[in-house]
């Protein structure tokens, strides 16, 4: 597991986890060094950091941008992301008169290899179905005011489809390198209720 401040007190949930952990592993039914390749797997391999890593080829290269509207799932394959939860994407792009927000009103469908485990308010029954009915309002509280005239899409992912929001590149930021734009790119902003 992941490590804390040592200057600050664990989390209940964080202990309960360890507690689980130990049990488990003491009882033979999980291998502990397994877990930690898990957990790595995911912080380091899997995640935001390599959605990051499309949006800011495809701020940079407009011929990137091009085929990852075409053809979303074999342009994030061309970075190296693939895999399980992530074979049929599609790329939605927010623009000065649209902006998209991604849902899963079934349960928690989410494009894992370009955002890696999704968030629990992602998975939690009043996001999934507010998000649908008022999306404004859900935006709003968090923290992002559409303008009126900025028309709200939200994409329901599903076991089939998963989407992934291409945020408008930030004013200011136009001759950055890719790394330097990846590292302003967050999983929110990705998700639709965030701007960047």
């Amino acid at each position: 597991m992941a490590g804390h401040g040592h200057n600050e007190p664990e989390s209940d949930i964080a202990i309960r986890v360890k507690a689980m952990e130990s049990l488990l592993a003491e009882k033979g039914l999980v291998d502990p060094v397994g877990i930690d390749h898990l957990v790595d797997y995911y912080e380091t391999r899997v995640g935001p950091r390599n959605g990051a890593a499309v949006v800011a080829r495809a701020w940079t290269d407009p011929d990137y941008k091009a085929r990852l509207l075409d053809d979303a799932s074999a342009a994030i394959a061309e970075l190296g992301f693939s895999g399980l939860q992530g074979e049929n994407m599609v790329v939605v792009e927010n623009t000065p008169k649209v902006h998209n927000i991604v849902v899963c009103t079934l349960c928690s469908c989410y494009p894992w290899p370009v955002l890696g485990l999704p968030p629990v308010w992602y998975k939690s029954p009043p996001y999934r179905s507010r998000v649908v009915r008022e999306p404004r309002a859900v935006l709003g509280e968090f923290g992002l005011a559409v303008p009126k005239d900025v028309e709200v899409r939200v994409w329901d992912s599903s076991a089939e489809i998963r989407y992934l929001v291409l945020p408008m590149q930030p004013e200011g930021t136009a001759g950055k390198s890719e790394e330097e734009l990846a590292t302003l790119v967050t999983r929110d902003g990705m998700i639709g209720v965030a701007a960047v």
